[in-house]
């Protein structure tokens, strides 16, 4: 009998266990940090501005998360989510070292669909991802300086708009159970974005961006 008993209550935690795992039908949120930095690659402002006029931008870290969703016990669905990110704007090129001229802000939405290595109740699951992410830009602004170096006068400043764009996304992370509910999770993202930046003098930029996105994050699945 109380090896019965024994046998049950094993059976019972096992089974409890494994409904906690990231089997076909756990739903998992997150919450923590997530950074992102632009690598810029700028092409040149069109005319009439001084050849070889550039861009660059800064990253910027905010508060974020995101769902997922296990289709099966490898393939997943990951919707991340975050703040709006601020990205400073600044000369480069023929104009580098005039500092700020604009800034931008920025929301990347994605989704991703997920493969994830390893056994379903793993502590320890590597995966891998492949997406699309809409790049969002809104409430640009341009400076003193943008407005001085295009041509722009005071009673009519130069103003700028940048192109919101979709691009292909890839994505590499692990979480690491803390026990059968909790778990931390890191990723790095590679975005192959592109942008056009056009000004209210009429002219052009085109902006290669191609962001790094890191996040590290608290999780918890049902």
């Amino acid at each position: 009998m109380k090896f019965n008993s024994l046998g049950m209550a094993c059976a019972l935690l096992l089974a409890a266990g494994a409904a906690h795992a990231q089997t076909a039908g756990t739903w998992m949120l997150r919450g923590g940090l997530m950074n992102i930095t632009p690598k810029v690659d700028s092409g040149d402002l069109s005319a009439s501005s001084l050849p070889g006029t550039k861009i660059d931008s800064n990253g910027n870290t905010r508060l974020a998360g995101g769902i997922t969703y296990m289709v099966t016990d490898q393939w997943a669905l990951d919707l991340p989510l975050a703040l709006p990110f601020k990205h400073t704007l600044t000369g480069a090129g023929a104009i580098q070292g005039v500092g700020k001229i604009g800034e931008t802000k920025a929301l990347p939405m994605s989704l991703f669909g997920q493969y994830r290595f390893g056994e379903a109740s793993a502590q320890f699951r590597p995966y891998v991802g492949a997406g699309l992410t809409y790049a969002k830009f809104f409430k640009e602004r341009g400076n003193a300086t943008l407005t001085g170096i295009t041509g722009g006068t005071a009673s009519n400043p130069t103003t700028l708009k940048l192109e919101s764009n979709l691009a292909l996304s890839i994505q590499a992370g692990a979480t690491v159970a803390l026990n059968d509910r909790w778990f931390v999770e890191g990723s790095v993202v590679k975005t192959f974005l592109k942008t056009k930046g056009t000004l209210s003098t009429g002219q052009t930029i085109d902006v290669t961006l191609n962001p790094l996105t890191l996040a590290l994050s608290l999780g918890y699945r049902f």
